[in-house]
């Protein structure tokens, strides 16, 4: 076998090499998103139009998220918040859509206390993303109901829904259960 032959073949062994080792950290950094964000990674490459572009966003909320000064709380503020939801669940059988008003509320002082920012919606959706994806789906449902009961455009099945929804993110915020 000449000289030439063999750089040839050294030289196209480590393109594979290096092109192997590039496919595997790719893969490796898209299951880290697609573990930490749940259903929320599948979201948002819809919503990106492609995978790339969602996960050049994903990352950014990373990056965002660890600015962040998240904190537990500690178990007495919990026991607070948790009889407040009793009282706000009580109050659903004779005003159903001030309860979700009021879930709605519970749940942004929740996330404010925990370090979350509140002020705007969307911006919430991104932060909560990186630890709560899991329970996010449920947060937009209860969001959207609390929307249109302004319009008084709901039924009683879709206010009940809503604090079902309202509850899973709550109780995920609540017991500090992150998804890394």
């Amino acid at each position: 076998m000449s000289t030439s032959t063999l750089v040839v073949l050294i030289v196209v062994a480590a393109v594979v090499v290096i092109a192997l080792a590039v496919a595997l950290w790719m893969s490796t950094r898209r299951r880290h998103l697609q573990d930490r964000f749940g259903p929320e990674y599948d979201r948002t490459v819809e919503a990106e139009g492609g995978r790339r572009a969602a996960e050049r966003e994903l990352r950014a909320r990373e990056e965002r998220h660890d600015k962040l000064e998240i904190k537990e709380l500690p178990p007495e503020r919990r026991d607070l918040y948790a009889g407040e939801w009793s009282v706000v669940q009580e109050h659903f059988v004779d005003r159903p859509e001030g309860s979700v008003q009021e879930a709605d509320e519970l749940v942004s002082r929740l996330m404010r206390e925990r370090g979350y920012p509140t002020d705007d919606y969307d911006g919430a959706l991104r932060d909560l993303s990186v630890e709560h994806g899991r329970t996010l789906e449920h947060y937009r449902a209860a969001h959207d109901v609390k929307v249109r009961t302004a319009d008084h455009r709901t039924t009683t099945e879709e206010l009940r829904g809503a604090m079902v929804h309202y509850r899973a993110l709550f109780d995920d915020l609540l017991s500090d259960q992150r998804s890394r």
